[in-house]
Order: structure tokens, then sequence, then C-alpha cells
């Protein structure tokens, strides 16, 4: 497994601590940028990012911008990508159990560091259900 982290400026200190915490977690990931708090737009960093979730089905990311929106708004435009925008714990465990999601979307602006913790380890330790979702999640590439 491997993380692909991407954010706008909106979402940089986030990702900037979710980036220490997978290092000491010893969880490999690679960093398609912003590399600043500077300004840059959320789509472009989605744009980067998202091939490299594709290329290995192993591979998940972690998209960052303000609220979450935008950016989750950009990764859904593609197909094979299942981008959540999460707020909770709950919905990280829904968005892996029953929707196979491979793109966990945070809003910066929104939630703490401790928050995102949490969510970020809920979302990777929760395995798909399979079962009846499977049908469901063929259906949203189609």
């Amino acid at each position: 497994m491997k993380i692909i982290l991407a954010s706008d400026h909106g979402g940089f200190e986030l990702k900037e601590q979710i980036k220490f915490y997978l290092t000491e977690k010893g969880i490999d990931f690679e960093d398609m940028g912003t590399h600043s708090n500077a300004s840059v737009d959320y789509p472009a960093m989605a744009k980067r990012a998202v091939p490299k979730v594709l290329a290995n089905k192993n591979n998940f990311g972690v998209f960052v911008c303000g609220s979450g929106i935008g950016i989750s708004i950009m990764a859904n435009r593609y197909k094979g990508i299942r981008a959540a925008l999460v707020h909770s714990e709950i919905y990280a465990q829904l968005s892996r159990s029953h929707n196979d999601a491979n793109v966990l979307c945070l809003g910066g602006r929104f939630l703490t560091f401790e928050e995102a913790k949490t969510i970020v380890d809920v979302f990777l330790e929760t395995p798909f259900m399979g079962a009846q979702h499977v049908a469901r999640v063929k259906a949203l590439d189609s």
C-alpha cells in the first residue's frame, strides 16, 4: 500500500501533519504537492495525484483542500476514483466498507490534526465488505 498525498494551500498544513504521522507509522507515501502555503488551485493538485492512485489498485489517496469539497469533486471526475469527503470516523468506515473509496478527502480548515489522524487510521484499516456493494461500486464507473 502506498498513500498518494495532495493538497492545495488551504490543506497544506494538515497534509504536512499527516505526512509526519504516516512517517511515524512507517506507511509509504508520495507527496504530489503543494509544497508550500502559497496559493494554488485544487484541480491542478488532484490532476497531478489521481494518476498515481490509479497506477496501483493497492494505492490510496489522501487529498486535502480548505473544505475538502473542491478536491473531492475534481478527483471524482476520473473513472476508477471513488473519492469520499469525510468528516468523522463513521464516514471513513462507511466510505471504505460500503463504497470501496480509494481517495480520502479532508477539509484542512475544518478538522484538527487529532481528528484527521483518527479518520486516516479508520479509512486505511477498514476493508471493503463486497457482497451487495460490489454491483453498486461497479455502477459508479458505468
